[in-house]
C-alpha cells in the first residue's frame, strides 16, 4: 500500500507528459475515421493500457500486452465465482477447470512480473543502469531487493502490487471515460458546456495540470457519470468481528458486498430523478450534493481505504477528455444498445458505438 501511496505522488510531478503521448496516439489512430462509427470502450482500453504501461512500469502497451489479457481473463473468472461457496476441504482434493484456469493466470502472471523485475535488475549489475528506475515498478524492485527485512517485500506482495496497478491504473478509467462519453453524446447541452470550458482554459493547447484544477464544469460530469456508473457496483469487506449494523447483526470471518450502487441511486438521498443524468448535481461539490453525508458517494472507496489510483484516474479522464472536446463533436450512433454489465467494474456488454466530427477549427 505504501509503494502506492509513493506512486500516487509521483503521478502529478511528471506522467502528465506521458498521458498526453498516449492520448495523441490515440487521436492520431482516430483521423481516419471521421464521420465513421468508432466503438470508444476498446479505444479506451487501449489508451489506458498504454498510459499505464508508460507511467508505471516504463513500458509500452505492446509490451504489457500479455498481462493484460491475462489479467482480463481472470477478471472475468473471478467475477463469475465471487458469489460461490468455497469449501476449503473440497477445493483441495477436487479443483474445477476455472479454478485450474485461474491458478494458470495467477502463475503466467506472476512469471511475466518476474521477468521485468529480471530485466531492471540485469542492467543494474551489468551497469547499463545505475537505478531500478523511479517509476511504480523502480519502487517495487527497490523494495524487493532492500537489505532491510523490516523494509522489503515479498514476492507474493509484489507480484499483487503489479497486478492491482495494472488494473486498476487501466480498467476503472478506461470505463469511466467510456461512460462519459456516452453521457455527453446524448446530452450535447453538456457537451457544449464542457468543450467551451476546456477551450477557454487550454485554448487549442495540450493540457496541463495548472488547468486541470479549474476544469469545473467537467468534474461535475466525471462525478455524475461515477454517481451513475461507477468503476465498481460494490466494495468486497471481510468482517473482522461481531459488528452490529443496523438492525443486522454480522458474525465474525464472514464476508460482505456492500454495494455503492445501491447509495448511489437512492431517491432518499438524490431525489426522485435520481436516475437521470444531471451534474448540476454537483455545482457546489460533492459534500453539498450529497447533503454532508460522506456515505452517500463513494465511487472511488471510502476514507483510509479509499482508492489511492483517484487521482491519477481523474487527471488522465480530465486530459483525454479535454484533447477529445478541442478537436471533435460527438454523437451516439444508432447501432449502439444500452446494456451495462458488472464484471468486477461496469462494462457496456456491446461496447459503446459513436459518430465523431471534426470541429471547424481543426
Amino acid at each position: 500500500m505504501l509503494l502506492l501511496l509513493n506512486f500516487g505522488g509521483l503521478f502529478g510531478q511528471n506522467m502528465t507528459p506521458a498521458i498526453i503521448v498516449s492520448v495523441e496516439t490515440m487521436l492520431e489512430r482516430w483521423k481516419g475515421q471521421e464521420g465513421k462509427e468508432i466503438e470508444v470502450y476498446n479505444e479506451f482500453r487501449l489508451l489506458t493500457s498504454e498510459v499505464i504501461s508508460r507511467t508505471a512500469f516504463g513500458s509500452n502497451y505492446l509490451e504489457g500486452e500479455k498481462i493484460f489479457a491475462m489479467l482480463n481473463k481472470l477478471t472475468i473468472l473471478v467475477s463469475r465465482n465471487i458469489s460461490k461457496t468455497k469449501i476449503p476441504f473440497i477445493n483441495k482434493l477436487w479443483k474445477s477447470v476455472e479454478m485450474l484456469e485461474s491458478e494458470k493466470l495467477e502463475k503466467g502472471i506472476q512469471d511475466y512480473v518476474m521477468e521485468m523485475i529480471k530485466k531492471r535488475e540485469d542492467k543494474v549489475v551489468s551497469g547499463e543502469a545505475d537505478s531500478f528506475g523511479n517509476d511504480f515498478l523502480g519502487l517495487l524492485v527497490n523494495a524487493y531487493n532492500d537489505l532491510d527485512d523490516k523494509n522489503r517485500v515479498s514476492l507474493e506482495d509484489l507480484v499483487g502490487e503489479c497486478k492491482t496497478i495494472y488494473f486498476a491504473g487501466q480498467e476503472t478509467v478506461n470505463s469511466l471515460l467510456a461512460w462519459i462519453v456516452l453521457h455527453l453524446a446524448i446530452h450535447g447541452d453538456w457537451q457544449e458546456k464542457a468543450r467551451r470550458e476546456v477551450i477557454d482554459i487550454f485554448g487549442n493547447q495540450n493540457p496541463h495540470l495548472q488547468g486541470i484544477a479549474k476544469l469545473k464544469i467537467m468534474t461535475m460530469i466525471i462525478n455524475e457519470t461515477l454517481r451513475l456508473y461507477g468503476p465498481s457496483n460494490g466494495l468486497p469487506r471481510t468482517v473482522a468481528r461481531e459488528v452490529q449494523l443496523g438492525k443486522l447483526l454480522l458474525p465474525a470471518n464472514i464476508d460482505i458486498l456492500p454495494l455503492n450502487i445501491g447509495l448511489h441511486r437512492d431517491p432518499h438521498l438524490w431525489g426522485d430523478d435520481v436516475h437521470l443524468f444531471k451534474p448540476e448535481r454537483f455545482a457546489e461539490g460533492i459534500a453539498k450534493a450529497t447533503n454532508y453525508t460522506a456515505a452517500a458517494f463513494f465511487p472511488f472507496g471510502l476514507g483510509p481505504r479509499s482508492c489511492v489510483g483517484m487521482t491519477l484516474a481523474t487527471i488522465e479522464t480530465k486530459i483525454a477528455l479535454s484533447m477529445i472536446l478541442q478537436r471533435y463533436t460527438i454523437t451516439i450512433s444508432p447501432a449502439y444498445v444500452h446494456s451495462p454489465i458488472p464484471i468486477l467494474t461496469i462494462r457496456p456488454r456491446h461496447g459503446i458505438q459513436i459518430i465523431l466530427e471534426p470541429l471547424h477549427s481543426c
